[in-house]
């Protein structure tokens, strides 16, 4: 990830920020200029609660430069009812399922090796139980 983009994004990447449409009030992410439901275009900041579930999952045996394989990717379907496709964290790959109690946490994403720093976002690890208990 280039480091302009990285910046412009980060506030997405630490808080899984989207965008609420006030026309329709679809949600949206990751943010974007209009809305893709009834094309308003103002939309406003959303925070996600950052917990969901595990809707599919691929085990990444070949991974991009800088990252290190293996590592599972999974599709999330947040609690608001959007998808979002990230990393999976503390846990083996032979225990994802799909239908699994999840939340984003924000974890080392890869080394930037030619700008000389790390680059955090958000990855999702299976739900804690002290969690699980308070979104009951």
């Amino acid at each position: 990830m280039d480091l302009p983009r990285y910046h412009r994004l980060r506030s997405a990447y630490y808080r899984l920020e989207g965008q609420r449409c006030p026309g329709c009030g679809d949600l949206h992410f990751p943010p974007r200029p209009g809305c893709t439901r009834c094309g308003h275009g103002e939309l406003e900041p959303f925070r996600f609660c950052g917990r969901g579930e595990v809707f599919s999952h691929s085990l990444v045996a070949m991974a991009p430069q800088g990252f290190l394989a293996p590592y599972v990717v999974a599709m999330v379907k947040l609690e608001e009812g959007v998808f979002v496709t990230a990393q999976l964290t503390d846990v083996e790959p032979e225990d994802v399922a799909i239908g699994m109690p999840v939340e984003m946490v924000t974890r080392r994403l890869q080394d930037a090796e030619d700008e000389g720093y790390i680059v955090y976002g958000y990855k999702f690890r299976p739900l804690l139980p002290a969690a699980a208990r308070r979104a009951s």
